[in-house]
C-alpha cells in the first residue's frame, strides 16, 4: 500500500532509517520516567515532599499536589525524550535513560524496597 502524497511531502528526503537501538533506548527512557514517577509518588506520600531531591519538583508538588505535579513533569520529560528520539540522537536518549535509572529509579528503589520502613 502506497502512502498518500501528503505523508511523502511531510517526510524529508534524507530521513534516517528506523533504529532498533533508538527504539530500545526510547522504551527504556520512558520506562525510567514511569518508574521514577511512581516511586516518587509513593516516596513523597510515605515520607513527605521534603524527601524529594529536586527543589522545583518539591515546590510544584506543594502547590499543585503530588499527582498533578508528577504527571506534568514526567509527561514533559517523556515528550522531550520522544523529541530527541525523533531527531535521531539515540545515544543521548540512551545516556539519559541510564542517568535516570542510576540517579532517580535506583535510589528510590533502595529507599522504598530495601531499607526498613519507619514505624
Amino acid at each position: 500500500m502506497a502512502l498518500p502524497a501528503v505523508v511523502h511531502a511531510a517526510v524529508p528526503a534524507g530521513a534516517r532509517p528506523r533504529s532498533r537501538f533508538g527504539d530500545v533506548v526510547l522504551v527504556l527512557f520512558l520506562l525510567a520516567q514511569c518508574l521514577d514517577g511512581v516511586f516518587t509518588y509513593v516516596g513523597v506520600t510515605t515520607f513527605g515532599p521534603s524527601v524529594e531531591a529536586n527543589p522545583l519538583l518539591t515546590l510544584l508538588m506543594v502547590h499543585w499536589g503530588h499527582g498533578l505535579a508528577l504527571a506534568t513533569v514526567k509527561t514533559v520529560a517523556s515528550l522531550l525524550g520522544i523529541g530527541l528520539h525523533l531527531a535521531g540522537v539515540h545515544e543521548v536518549v540512551g545516556v539519559l535513560a541510564a542517568f535516570y535509572a542510576a540517579v532517580a529509579v535506583l535510589p528510590w528503589a533502595v529507599l522504598l524496597f530495601l531499607l526498613p520502613m519507619p514505624s
